[in-house]
This record gives structure tokens, sequence and C-alpha cells, in this order.
């Protein structure tokens, strides 16, 4: 199926986007104050103003899905938040004396898991379909099976391609800047991982004809109030749903090309984006959808570098050398 690329309108809007964001507005830039007469900043032509730079790192402490002796309760009681609170710092510590390699634990939040539904924040079983496609697209990541081949025996994120959606829009270990710029008509959201700019027209274009399928799928948004509404269709089903790179999250999670991605963005403070996610692909889940929720936090502060993947992506070519030589010696 056809994998369209960008016109030259569409860059040169992303162009004007970002010289737009640069410019900001004052309300945009200032911290939070905590007033409760707060009001929704507008941006010059009108619109609520999401303008930013909103990075997850304090979210990489909160799971993905919800640890099953928390049942169906989303909210930590005084006790856990405290004891979260004093592990998430501890970690911190010893990650900044370089007694671990790894990335910051993050900050502790009241939440139990980023997954809302099902109510148990738990993610949904497979269909048979759904089994079906974990084979075809991720079987050698299974125990016993670890048979690569070619460059398809891969995830996308492994190959350098994408993370794909709904993906890239949870926290993971490092790497965890959104920044969200707009322009009359447009919102683009630039992740830094990994190197995407999600191009989102906002002025009523219709959605594009069903052969024509990508990666990070095709958006278009709308404004509903206070609230950007953003409906993700178009995906070629080539992307892993969920990864190990989301802390909490299971292993790699098939999609199809019927995955249907719905956001939600609503700036409630000076420093916060409420943000949900909804995600339908009744060929593989059962049931048929989830919903993760978790506040953004404004970090104009936080830099965002380029994301280059490692130099002709050895290790792509290393893992399907060694497994070939590993069959070789079995024969």
């Amino acid at each position: 199926m056809a994998e369209r690329m960008l016109t030259r309108r569409e860059l040169a809007v992303g162009v004007a986007l970002m010289f737009c964001w640069m410019a900001g507005t004052t309300a945009a830039q200032q911290p939070a104050t905590g007033q409760p007469d707060w009001t929704q900043p507008m941006t010059p032509w009108g619109e609520p103003d999401l303008r930013g730079t909103w990075p997850l790192n304090h979210l990489i402490g909160t799971p993905f899905q919800r640890p099953e002796r928390f049942g169906d309760r989303r909210v930590l009681t005084d006790e856990e938040f405290a004891a979260a609170q004093k592990s998430a710092e501890e970690r911190n510590a010893r990650f900044q004396s370089g007694a671990i390699p790894q990335a910051d634990a993050g900050q502790a939040t009241r939440l139990t898991s980023l997954m809302i539904d099902p109510p148990n924040g738990r993610f949904p079983e497979l269909t048979d379909r759904g089994k079906e496609l974990y084979d075809q697209m991720r079987g050698s990541y299974k125990p016993g099976q670890t048979v690569f081949d070619s460059p398809e025996d891969f995830d996308s994120w492994d190959r350098c391609i994408t993370r794909g959606l709904p993906v890239s829009m949870l926290p993971r270990n490092y790497n965890n800047g959104i920044r969200i710029m707009q322009f009359p008509g447009y919102v683009v959201i630039l992740l830094e991982m990994a190197h995407e700019a999600r191009i989102i027209p906002t002025g009523g274009r219709p959605p594009l004809g069903t052969s024509i399928r990508q990666y990070m799928g095709e958006s278009r948004g709308r404004w509903e109030g206070n609230t950007l509404v953003v409906e993700t269709t178009n995906f070629n089903g080539k992307t892993a749903m969920t990864n190990l790179g989301v802390p909490g999250s299971p292993a790699l999670t098939p999609s199809s090309p019927n995955l249907r991605f719905t956001e939600r963005f609503t700036r409630t403070a000076e420093d916060t984006i409420d943000y949900s996610m909804t995600v339908e692909d009744p060929e593989v889940l059962a049931p048929g959808k989830w919903s993760a929720a978790f506040p953004l936090k404004l970090d104009n502060k936080y830099r965002m570098y380029e994301y280059a993947c490692h130099e002709g992506n050895t290790a792509i070519r290393n893992y399907i050398e060694t497994s070939r030589f590993e069959r070789a010696q079995k024969k």
C-alpha cells in the first residue's frame, strides 16, 4: 500500500509552526501561579493555547498497567504515595551518583497506572487474530524462538523507523520530550523519540482514502470548547501497539491497519494539560479497546535534541548473523 510523503505545503507549515512556537506567548512561558482564577490562554488567532514543551519524565515512575494488588483503584493512599515518593527519591539518588546506569526514575504520582480502561487497568487479552499477528510479527521475541533472519523479524523501533502510535505518546526511560506548536489551521506535535513530527490539520480537512496507509497514520484535529480532539486512522499495521520501552507495559503487541487512535488535550492550569487516549482495534483486542489518562506538565527549560539512531543500525545485522550461525551449529 502507498506510503505518503509530506508535501511542500505541509513542510512549509511545519517551519512556520516552529517560528510561531518560538515566538510563543507570555502566558505560555510563565510558571504555574496556582491562582484559582486561572483562565485558558488563547493564541493570537483565538484558539486555546497549548504551546510549549511537555516532557513525560514525571510519569516514568507510574506503571502503564496497574499492578493487580490495586484492583480497580486508580489513586494511591497517602501511605502508598509516601512510599512511592521515597522509592523514586532513592532511585534518583543512585542514578545521579552513577551507581546504576539507568535513566531517571521520575517523580511519584498519585496514579496507580496510566491505564484507566478496562477498569482494572490491565491490558486486554488478544483475539485469535491478534495472536496470529503476534506470531507473524513478533514471534521471534518469544523465549526459545529467537530466530532473526531478515529486518522484518524486528520491530519498527528496533529498525530505527518509528515507534508508531499510540506508543509514541507514552512515557519511556529516556527522550521524553513532547513539544506542541500551533498555527492557524494546524497543530504540530514534535516527539523527541524518535524524530517524529505529527502535523495535524484542524480546519476540517476530509480524511484520506483508505488506500493510503502510514506508520503514524493520518491525524485530523478539531476543537470541542477548550479541548483539542485528535483522531488518527489510516495506519499500516506495521508498528507495535505497545512495547517494553514503556515502564510497566506488556511486551510487544501487534496492531492492525484498522486501529483508531483518539486523543484529548485540555489545558487545566498554566502548567498542566489533562491528556487522554483511547485505542480501538477489535481485530486485535478482546474487548476491542483500552484507554489511558495522565497529566502533561509544562517545562520549557527541557531541551530536546536530535534523535539519531545507531550508525548503520549494525545491531540488526549482528542479530541476524548470530542467529544464522547458531542455527548452522545445530545442524
